[in-house]
């Protein structure tokens, strides 16, 4: 088999090197006809060396030199090089080569392509863009039951990302996360009254977009972004403590903040060691740690009512004197009350866990290729199919062994003497037996 194996290329010699194969070949067929009139009368009238990269070859770069020959056609007068329908017609590559640029520049980078197979990184740039335009055709937004909404700071500014929770996809990416262009989007949803529940973090111009395109959806708050703002307070306790404390004192407490930070059910022993110490210490740092466990049990609340309740009781045990390290929380519930205990209307509880590791994907592969256009890192995003994984396969790809061709194994034959068989006409002996007839001289 030809190393190139591709159909009406004959390789006449190979140049191989560490880092690539300079593959010199000719076509094994003339054309047929002319493409230009069809005609099947032409003469030899020179021809051409072309240099076409393919797919890499035991993982070097492939270069093929081939001899590309010019015909003359006796009915029309012109002239034409022999068609090569394995050949891209606006690259110097086969086409198997820009088919695999385009799939894998969804999920690598440009210059790891560039490098691997040999062309410049622009090219495959190029071919990354015509790719893009051509799957954008056929992209179809299915609407989301579930509709997730968020933003992500990347290449100099923030981004608004949608996604289907439920099916775990993501949608689309904004240019922006102003309320006006989050809004349009809505508005250009096919089929918006298949969306029922919208999940959001605490952000007014998302609220206002989705009461204007999405009127009567219920607007859930994303139960990490109201946690985490117990963290924050707690931190503000935390840190108003650092004046009082020594040097020593201070660098343990830095050291010992995801300590604090940790829920007490999550505590390794040693951990809560550390944690009694402190909080017998300092304690003001007790209470706060007790407030912040405290809102967290909130949270575990088996309906709206009983949650609304709990918040209640909550927010009459914080003390006077720190009422300004948990404002900002009690501000967000005054005035997203309603959206933050939607949480608890659902029957599976709706969060948007999902946009957020969408998020660290985007950031990752915008790091992963610095340089990268809005629209390239949409792209990327969109249609490489990437989603985050929750559990990472070390395992080694198997093959199935049914996928490889049988080996038919060789016919053993065993001379078997005359005179067993004779003995025994009926049936034929095992080994084991015949070796024992052997030794005891009965044959």
């Amino acid at each position: 088999m030809s190393i190139l194996n591709l159909p009406g290329i004959h390789v006449d010699g190979i140049v191989e090197s560490d880092n690539h194969y300079r593959i010199r070949a000719k076509t094994s067929k003339p054309p047929s006809q002319c493409p230009n009139c069809n005609g099947t009368v032409f003469v030899g009238f020179g021809g051409k060396n072309q240099l076409f990269f393919d797919t890499p070859i035991h993982g070097r770069q492939a270069g093929i030199l081939l001899e590309r020959k010019r015909y003359s056609c006796k009915s029309c007068h012109k002239t034409f090089l022999e068609p090569l329908s394995m050949m891209d017609d606006k690259r110097s590559a086969t086409k198997r080569l820009i088919s695999y640029i385009e799939k894998n520049s969804l999920k690598r980078t440009f210059t790891s392509i560039s490098e691997e197979v040999g062309i410049h990184e622009k090219t495959v740039r190029n071919i990354f863009s015509s790719y893009v335009i051509e799957l954008g055709k056929a992209y179809q937004v299915i609407t989301p039951k579930w509709l997730g909404i968020d933003e992500i700071h990347v290449i100099k500014q923030a981004r608004c990302v949608m996604t289907n929770i439920e099916k775990q996809a993501i949608i689309d990416i904004l240019p922006n996360q102003n309320k006006e262009t989050v809004k349009k989007y809505l508005f250009t949803l096919p089929k918006r009254d298949h969306i029922q529940n919208v999940c959001m973090d605490m952000w007014n111009p998302y609220r206002d977009a989705v009461h204007s395109a999405l009127s009567g959806r219920q607007i859930i708050v994303d139960k990490f972004h109201v946690v985490r703002m117990a963290n924050q307070a707690l931190e503000t306790v935390r840190k108003s403590l650092r004046s009082k404390l020594t040097d020593r004192q201070r660098r343990t407490l830095v050291h010992d903040r995801f300590i604090i930070l940790k829920r007490r059910r999550d505590l390794k022993m040693d951990e809560i060691i550390k944690l009694e110490s402190w909080i017998n210490n300092y304690p003001s740092l007790g209470t706060a740690y007790k407030l912040k466990e405290d809102f967290y049990g909130i949270w575990d609340s088996n309906n709206r009512q009983e949650a609304e309740e709990q918040y209640l009781l909550w927010a009459s045990t914080i003390p006077a004197e720190m009422l300004d390290n948990w404002a900002f929380l009690l501000t967000a519930f005054r005035n997203w009350r309603d959206e933050i205990f939607a949480y608890f209307d659902q029957p599976q509880r709706i969060t948007n866990a999902y946009t957020e590791s969408i998020n660290n994907v985007i950031r990752f592969s915008n790091r992963m290729g610095r340089g990268y256009s809005f629209d390239a890192l949409r792209a990327k995003m969109l249609f490489s199919g990437i989603t985050p994984s929750k559990k990472r396969d070390r395992k080694a790809t198997k093959y199935p062994k049914k996928d490889f061709p049988e080996i038919p194994k060789p016919l053993k034959i065993y001379a078997v003497p005359a005179r067993v068989i004779m003995k025994s006409p009926n049936y034929v002996l095992d080994i084991s037996t015949l070796l024992k007839m052997i030794e005891r001289g009965e044959i």
